[in-house]
């Protein structure tokens, strides 16, 4: 049988052992704690990285739409102004067209009369007998 004096030695040694697995228990538990918490502020910086990218990205899109509409409009503007002349031009040339026709209908109605005898210095086309 063991002595009491190896009795207080193994107990001893047994309270070491113990404080020794505790304090090492602590210290894992201490280090995952750590880790932990590294990992959450990780994972918040890019989660914060990630929303001010987006963020980002939107307000370039929204300014290229912006840019997108404004350069229509101002497009649209420049082609109106370019189709106004043209409008007009156009009707100046219809107006002179439509007095040709007039002139070359008139102009066929007294060479009409005129070969058919009934051709006189008075103007028919003025409704004058």
């Amino acid at each position: 049988m063991a002595s009491h004096d190896q009795s207080y030695r193994a107990g001893e040694t047994e309270g070491r052992v113990e404080d020794n697995t505790n304090s090492a228990m602590g210290s894992l538990g201490e280090k995952a704690r750590e880790d932990e918490d590294k990992t959450y502020e990780t994972a918040e910086a890019a989660k914060e990285k990630t929303s001010s990218a987006a963020q980002s990205a939107n307000e370039k899109a929204s300014r290229a739409t912006e840019a997108a509409k404004e350069k229509t409009k101002e497009m649209a503007q420049a082609a109106g102004k370019k189709a106004e002349p043209g409008k007009e031009k156009t009707g100046g040339i219809i107006q002179k067209t439509g007095e040709q026709v007039k002139s070359m209908a008139q102009g066929a109605l007294d060479t009409l009369k005129h070969t058919a005898g009934r051709g006189d210095s008075r103007n028919f086309s003025q409704g004058v007998p």
